[in-house]
């Protein structure tokens, strides 16, 4: 088993665990807050009991969707099952707002319409004071899973029963108040328990509003606050990339799906636009964590693109492959000169309607340029086989003599003479000095291949390979 599975089940193992026992604990709080809410008469205690038993609700919603959301992607559910977690994220809110109108509504009347007498006891202070100290445990141990995990169900079932602590002492310091009216005769402060049912209604409501906003962000895919601008601040810093096009970012459950377009020099090979797109997908999944990253390649011209450039970007989009392009301004009009390089084994009629398709694109994109010649070769596309290395040392000799003459040139050798298909390939390494500009060192190869074919005309093929000076000698 890969450490990507192990991994996967010991977070669903974890997740699972800490639901279970949360889900344990609501129901432990709920049954004493309702027994003890019943026998006090205190609506402070009844709403917290009601409170808790949709607590429990939630808890069991939250099992559930954290057993659902964790299961892999399916052909029916392409970005996996984690939009669960959400959901019941989304059910906890409604849940709670429904908390909240049936305990303003009773504290409402207790206050102006109706008197219930309450029973302060040591017992109600017992359970709610357990309650607090249970809260603060699960939360806890929710809240160290959810953000290991990045769980917005346990999140909101963490964030619940933080809140549930502090309701808990308010429902406390209402009971208190009752208390001290009946003990001092003080008749207002029994108005204390709807009043502090009120604070607990408020602080439901402030949670609710937090998990609304969260929970239908997440359903709506709204990017996190601030990611955005992360990502295309470092995109942006990737060596190779011109501009971000596009960044969107979606989360399902604890899990973020990235879609990012970026721009780069349309004239990159395919294996370069491959390293900076896995050095941007690298950077995203850094900034995110568990991500599902999609980056595309977009070519773009860029603004610092000569004549060259130009044309070899034309070549690029007609899927050819061109070299030698030589391009001469004549009394004020530009010509350009390349070779295009085609299937061996393509018809003339093909191969000229590819050329000259090329060349429409070329005049298009360049339109300084006024003619355009261009030389058909032929790519091979079969190896071919040699019949024999040939040793000629007088021949050798006499290519020496003639690299000997240019002063460019320190040296020729490694001379290899071979046969193919009845023709006599020659190829040789030629050291020259070591800071030749490349136009001189092309000069002179052409010049060199010349010069051999003159002094030995059964030469069909010359390759030259330069070398400097320096490197010669190491």
């Amino acid at each position: 088993m890969s450490v990507g599975v192990i991994d996967s089940e010991r977070m669903r193992a974890e997740k699972q665990s800490v639901a279970r026992s949360s889900v344990l604990v609501a129901v432990a709080i709920t049954v004493f807050k309702f027994v003890v809410g019943f026998l006090s008469g205190s609506l402070g205690i009844l709403s917290e009991a009601l409170h808790s038993s949709l607590d429990l609700v939630a808890a069991v919603v939250t099992l559930f969707s954290v057993r659902v959301s964790d299961k892999p992607a399916d052909a029916d559910h392409q970005y996996g099952h984690g939009k669960i977690e959400n959901f019941s994220a989304f059910i906890e809110t409604a849940l709670l707002l429904f908390t909240c109108a049936w305990i303003v509504y009773e504290a409402i009347h207790r206050l102006f319409f109706r008197n219930v007498e309450i029973e302060p006891s040591i017992w109600a202070v017992l359970v709610m004071g357990i309650s607090m100290a249970l809260d603060a445990w699960r939360s806890q141990a929710l809240k160290r899973v959810a953000e290991k995990y990045s769980s917005q169900a346990l999140q909101a079932d963490a964030l619940h029963f933080a809140t549930d602590i502090w309701s808990s002492g308010v429902v406390i310091a209402g009971l208190g108040f009752v208390w001290a009216g009946r003990q001092y005769h003080i008749g207002w402060l029994a108005k204390a328990d709807p009043i502090s049912a009120l604070f607990v209604a408020g602080i439901v409501m402030s949670v609710s509003w937090r998990l609304a906003r969260e929970t239908f962000d997440a359903l709506l895919d709204a990017a996190p606050t601030g990611v955005r601008n992360r990502i295309i601040q470092q995109v942006g810093s990737v060596p190779g990339v011109l501009e971000i096009e596009r960044v969107r970012i979606r989360k399902a459950g604890s899990r973020y799906f990235a879609d990012i377009a970026v721009g780069l020099a349309r004239n990159v090979t395919f294996q370069a636009s491959d390293v900076v797109v896995s050095e941007v997908r690298q950077l995203v999944h850094n900034l995110l964590g568990d991500s599902d990253v999609l980056v595309s390649a977009v070519p773009r011209e860029q603004v610092s693109e000569n004549t060259f450039d130009r044309i070899r970007a034309a070549a690029l989009r007609n899927n050819l492959t061109v070299h030698d392009i030589s391009v001469q301004d004549l009394e004020g009009e530009i010509h350009a000169e390349l070779h295009v390089e085609l299937d061996e084994n393509m018809p003339l009629i093909a191969a000229h309607d590819r050329v000259t398709a090329l060349e429409a694109d070329i005049r298009e994109h360049v339109p300084e340029i006024g003619s355009i010649l261009t030389h058909i070769e032929s790519e091979p596309a079969t190896i071919e086989t040699g019949d024999t290395i040939v040793e000629d040392s007088e021949l050798e000799e006499r290519l020496k003599a003639i690299g000997a003459g240019f002063p460019d040139v320190v040296d020729v050798h490694e001379i290899v003479l071979k046969r193919v298909r009845d023709h006599m390939f020659l190829s040789c390494h030629v050291t020259m000095q070591d800071f030749l500009p490349l136009s001189r060192v092309h000069d002179v190869q052409t010049a060199l291949e010349i010069k051999f074919k003159q002094a030995a005309p059964q030469l069909f093929r010359v390759l030259i390979h330069p070398e400097p000076q320096t490197d010669n000698r190491r």
